[in-house]
């Protein structure tokens, strides 16, 4: 399945990423990165070895004790007499070859090259150091070099979309390219996962070095946040192919333990469940939200009930807030003007919109909801509104200069509720480049396009098309970044398939928005509904063919009647 989804803007992914190299320093910091998961790691292979040792101990005493005495000792003595014999063949056989010295390497070198270590009886043969030139091989080492360096190419015409995956119990980032005038969508490179990933964030400032972060303040890079089962929080650069291990680390995970605790202390070590704390989470990452005004600043919404507030160019936690929610933290949205102040939804039914400098649970701004929060989002065209989406299929729309009394959040008035699907409403978006424009996606595998602009729809949204891309259940629909690309739309689920959807091509849509924007792509008239995905790997036993990809779904007449309790199935306060 596909849990997340995010786009990557025009300009900031390199123009030819490179392969990855480990050098001394490199090495050095993935081993002080990675010696706590492998202390962990001996620990509890040590343990499990103990308990194996103690169970076979068991098995044993249990089985002599129901046996012969003399019959087994006899039967031992013989097996160990026979493989005595045996071994003493087997070293008579084996001394000519000299195994023990098979690794050395011998005195005898090429003519220009240098001993093969592992092939040191062999005379003569000798190997070449990379640059040099032998002899015997006339191509050109350069020609596959290049080619494979065009290959990763990227455009400055190019988005990338970046894609949480999970496969056969195998979690990746696809890193896919979007290539709008070939209408093309393919996997440029992915990255391995320790867990299910929840939630990616794009980044757009060097992480993991410190003094780029520092002393460049205005550095660009083009890096990647991902949110997993596991407490930690990864940071990938996207500009390199084929990475072991992540720029940074956020959380326990990103702290090598200490070196001077004896193996007694060790060994006798009780494992405990850890405490909520002010420096990591202790559960699964359910969101992430990038400050694009401060850009060192990234936040964090955990299971563990907290959100935290972290120093990209110290790779440290900041500031904890432990007490805006009591329940799960599942969604986040910085504030597109005011860049110290952030909404946050949980699973306890509320949405808060707190002051990162100065949070005070008991005096900030709160709206109570219907159902558990599925997510959150500031209305990017006018940041005196905000969105929220819940697990009963609403959406509600907010003024943000009207919070209710604190005493009564039941009585939370949005501007107006949607119910855009029976069943969980899992994601939504609103167009950064479109005002009015907001999708829909929900459980109930559909995907919805509405116009909260709507001459006729009375103050709500009206709904301007519903699809089906045969993705299963929707997780993730997102509009990309760029005027230039701004009606398309990423949508994936379950079935684990991402499609970009040129919404401009629907004959609905370009009625109700193509006049809102300039420099926006609008699709011609004769143009035919489009749908890009990536190529599926036939090899996996899957029958879609490469039609179903263009597949049209469905549409809805606007012009007919609808009985789903409206007239374009939103609510308004003022009727109520």
């Amino acid at each position: 399945m596909i849990t997340a989804t995010t786009w990557v803007p025009r300009g900031f992914a390199a123009q030819f990423p490179q392969r990855y190299d480990i050098d001394e320093k490199e090495f050095a910091r993935i081993a002080d990165l990675a010696r706590l998961h492998l202390e962990d790691a001996r620990e509890d292979l040590a343990e499990a070895e103990a308990a194996d040792s103690d169970d076979g101990k068991e098995e044993k005493k249990g089985k002599k004790s129901g046996e012969s005495g003399g019959v087994v000792g006899e039967t031992v003595d013989k097996d160990e007499d026979m493989k005595e014999v045996g071994d003493e063949k087997d070293d008579d056989d084996l001394r000519e070859y000299d195994l023990d010295n098979y690794d050395e390497p011998t005195e005898e070198e090429g003519v220009d090259g240098e001993s093969m270590g592992m092939f040191g009886n062999i005379k003569g043969l000798a190997y070449y150091q990379p640059g040099e030139q032998d002899p015997y091989i006339t191509m050109d080492p350069g020609g596959d070099d290049e080619e494979e360096r065009e290959e990763l190419q990227v455009l400055g015409t190019d988005n990338l979309l970046l894609v949480a995956k999970t496969e056969d119990d195998i979690a990746h980032l696809e890193v896919y390219v979007y290539e709008d005038e070939a209408d093309n969508l393919y996997v440029h490179h992915d990255i391995m996962l320790p867990a299910i990933p929840l939630c990616v964030e794009w980044l757009d400032i060097p992480v993991g070095d410190t003094t780029t972060t520092v002393v460049n303040k205005d550095a660009r890079g083009n890096y990647a946040a991902i949110g997993t089962m596991d407490p930690e929080i990864e940071i990938w650069n996207l500009d390199l192919v084929d990475c072991l291990f992540p720029n940074a680390i956020l959380g326990a995970g990103s702290e090598p333990s200490p070196t001077s605790v004896s193996k007694s202390k060790k060994k006798n070590k009780k494992k405990k469940t850890p405490k909520a704390n002010d420096n990591y989470h202790i559960d699964a990452v359910l969101s992430l939200s990038g400050n694009r005004q401060h850009r060192n600043l990234l936040a964090s919404a955990s299971a563990d009930k907290t959100v935290k507030l972290w120093d990209l160019s110290t790779t440290k936690c900041a500031k904890s807030y432990n007490s805006l929610h009591t329940d799960k933290v599942c969604a986040l949205s910085w504030h597109p003007s005011s860049a110290t102040t952030i909404l946050s939804g949980s699973y306890d039914r509320t949405i808060a919109w707190s002051d990162m400098r100065a949070p005070d649970s008991s005096s900030i701004p709160r709206w109570g909801v219907d159902a558990d929060v599925e997510d959150v989002r500031w209305d990017p065209h006018d940041d005196h509104y905000f969105y929220a989406s819940t697990e009963s299929g609403n959406l509600y729309l907010y003024d943000s200069r009207h919070p209710p009394p604190a005493s009564s959040l039941s009585q939370s008035k949005p501007v107006w509720t949607l119910k855009a699907h029976d069943k969980s409403l899992s994601a939504f978006d609103v167009n950064p480049v479109i005002p009015g424009f907001i999708v829909t996606a929900s459980v109930d595998k559909s995907v919805k396009l509405w116009n909260t602009q709507a001459e006729n729809a009375g103050g709500g949204p009206a709904m301007v098309v519903s699809r089906d891309f045969d993705l299963g259940k929707v997780f993730s629909a997102r509009f990309a970044p760029d005027k230039e690309v701004g009606f398309r739309l990423a949508v994936a689920g379950s079935k684990g398939i991402v499609k970009v959807w040129d919404t401009s091509t629907n004959a609905g849509v370009r009625r109700a928005f193509a006049g809102r924007v300039a420099g926006a792509v609008v699709a011609g008239e004769e143009k035919e509904e489009g749908v890009v995905g990536a190529a599926e790997d036939s090899s996996d036993g899957s029958e879609e063919e490469d039609g179903d990809e263009e597949e049209d779904g469905f549409e809805i007449n606007l012009d007919e009647p609808r009985d789903d309790g409206g007239p374009d199935g939103w609510e308004s306060m003022e009727e109520e």
